[in-house]
């Protein structure tokens, strides 16, 4: 199997942007969907990976990262754990390492099928909001340089198209590729694994649904099933 390209995809808004990209760009027969098993708080959102693989038209794959569970502690991993988030502290849903982890074994792969590039979701908005600390450009560039050692290759991608952008601006993308709609309403955003508008609680629900609310009031000729939902919450 070759392929250009091989996304990150946790079955999320911001992955499943990039895999739209990306098979705009390569076309779906040259694309690879990777999602992985960490012992994740829901698994549905993998259900969802393969779903929306499914309707891109693209090869999906799962590696096995359960060995997570065994040398750190999340919120994320597994389910006993409540969420929180305490001032000044980074939130205990980070999962130390997780982003440059995945970013390295799906570059590996990639490596092997020929593919020249990978793309991950991650947001700065999320490092400067969430504590994440993995989810700058800069991180990013620590990685891509040892992947280009890897491979003896400066031409080497790790592609963030959506690092500097706003939740507002992700929405407007997905309008832009025609993909929105099916998106708000297949992805997973929540960190209970709530489906649509989520738990309006958790931060991912908060910083999401924020930015969909400016881009709801924005188009208002823009439906979705939860659209009133969301134009009704209290900032």
């Amino acid at each position: 199997m070759q392929k250009k390209a091989v996304v990150v995809h946790s079955g999320g808004m911001d992955s499943s942007l990039c895999l739209a990209l990306a098979v705009k760009e390569f076309g779906a027969e040259n694309v690879l969907s990777l999602s992985f098993t960490y012992n994740q708080r829901h698994a549905l959102e993998l259900d969802r990976a393969r779903k929306i693989s499914d309707f891109f038209k693209v090869d999906h794959m799962e590696l096995n990262l359960d060995c997570l569970s065994q040398i750190t502690e999340s919120a994320l991993i597994g389910t006993k754990t409540k969420i929180e988030h305490k001032v000044g502290e980074a939130p205990n849903t980070l999962v130390v390492g997780r982003n440059g982890l995945m970013a390295r074994l799906a570059g590996i792969h990639a490596h092997s099928l020929g593919a020249s590039c990978i793309y991950l979701g991650v947001m700065e908005l999320e490092a400067a909001n969430s504590g994440y600390r993995d989810c700058s450009r800069a991180y990013m560039d620590v990685i891509q340089t040892a992947l280009r050692m890897d491979f003896a290759s400066e031409a080497f991608e790790i592609r963030t198209p959506l690092v500097s952008m706003t939740k507002k601006e992700t929405m407007e993308l997905g309008f832009q590729l025609r993909v929105l709609g099916f998106l708000l309403e297949n992805t997973i955003t929540c960190y209970e694994g709530i489906e649509k508008a989520g738990c309006l609680k958790c931060p991912a629900c908060k910083l999401r649904n924020s930015g969909l609310k400016i881009f709801s009031l924005e188009h208002p000729e823009f439906k979705y099933s939860y659209r009133e939902e969301i134009v009704n919450l209290i900032a």
